[in-house]
C-alpha cells in the first residue's frame, strides 16, 4: 500500500484530476456499466466492452485525467481485434463513489480484478484468458494486480508507466524532500521485479512527463522471461496511442494472440 505521504493534499491535487461521468447513454453497442463495491458504501464504477464470450479480457486501467467513458472509441480498436475492454474508474471518477486517494488506488485495483469473474458473467462473458494493463498513473493498478494475481492473469501490458514516483511528482511541481521510493511511493520498479507474468511495456520516445528511460527501467527490473519493450518514434504522453495507433495495437493484439516477437 502507498504510504499516506501521497495523501497529503499538495500530492492529491497533482496525482488525480477527477470528473463526472455525464453520459447519459452508452455510445457503443453492447457496452455496459459496472460497479465494484471496494468497502461498504463505496462503489467504483466502469465500463466494458465485450468483443466476443469467449474473447480474452484486458482489465484496464487509465490516467489520471481521464474517465472510462473516454474510452468509447478507443474501445472500439480492441472489440475489432477480438479482445474484450473492461475499464475502471477510480473513487471520485466517472460513475464512481467517494473521493480518489493514493491509499484507496492499489487496493480498489485488487477489488476490480477480484470482481472480474462476478462481472463477466453478468454480461454473458467467460474470457479465455485476462489481462492486466494500466496507463500512466494506471501502472500503479495493474502492476499491483499483476503482483496479487501471479499466474491467475495471462500477461501485464504498462502504457506510458512510471519507475519512480517521486521523480514523477517533481516533474508536475510537487517535489517531495527526504522521501523513500521503497517506503513512501507505490514501488513500481520493485514490484515488477518480482513479477514473472509475460510483460508488454508501451511507451512514447518523445513523453517528456513520464520519459522513456522509465520504461527502459521497468523492463529492466522486470523479472518476466517473457518481456517486450516497444518505444513509439515522436509519440509523447497523451498523443502515443494517436501518433503510434498502428503499432500500439499491433503490439497489444501480437501479446494477447500469444505471438510476442522480440522488437528490441
Amino acid at each position: 500500500m502507498a504510504h499516506p505521504i501521497l495523501d497529503q493534499p499538495q500530492i492529491q491535487r497533482v496525482l488525480f484530476y477527477p470528473r463526472q461521468d455525464d453520459e447519459l447513454d452508452l455510445r457503443v453497442p453492447g457496452a455496459r456499466r459496472v460497479a465494484v463495491k471496494v468497502e461498504p458504501g463505496i462503489h467504483t464504477g466502469g465500463r466494458v466492452y465485450p468483443a466476443a464470450p469467449d474473447a480474452p479480457l484486458i482489465l484496464f486501467f487509465h490516467g489520471n485525467g481521464e474517465i472510462a467513458a473516454d474510452y468509447d472509441d478507443i474501445a472500439l480498436a480492441y472489440t475489432r481485434l477480438g479482445i474484450s475492454l473492461l475499464v475502471m474508474d477510480y473513487r471520485g471518477y466517472g460513475t464512481s463513489d467517494g473521493e480518489p486517494a493514493a491509499s484507496h488506488l492499489l487496493a480498489d485495483a485488487v477489488a476490480a480484478f477480484e470482481a472480474t469473474g462476478r462481472i463477466c458473467a453478468e454480461n454473458g462473458l467467460s474470457p479465455t484468458r485476462l489481462y492486466a494493463m494500466g496507463r500512466s498513473l494506471g501502472s500503479t493498478a495493474a502492476i499491483e494486480v499483476a503482483v496479487r494475481a501471479g499466474e491467475r492473469i495471462a500477461g501485464l501490458i504498462i502504457e506510458s508507466g512510471f519507475a519512480d514516483t517521486f521523480a514523477l511528482l517533481a516533474r508536475l511541481g510537487a517535489p517531495v524532500q527526504g522521501a523513500d521510493e521503497d517506503r513512501d511511493g507505490f514501488g513500481n520498479a520493485a514490484k515488477i521485479a518480482s513479477i514473472t507474468t509475460r510483460t508488454l511495456i508501451i511507451h512514447g520516445q518523445v513523453d517528456l512527463l513520464i520519459p522513456a528511460s522509465d520504461a527502459r527501467e521497468l523492463y529492466r527490473r522486470s523479472a518476466a522471461p517473457d518481456k517486450q519493450l516497444v518505444l513509439i518514434p515522436d509519440a509523447g504522453h497523451n498523443d502515443l496511442m494517436w501518433v503510434g495507433m498502428t503499432q500500439y495495437m499491433e503490439a497489444v493484439r501480437a501479446f494477447v494472440k500469444s505471438e510476442v516477437k522480440d522488437t528490441l
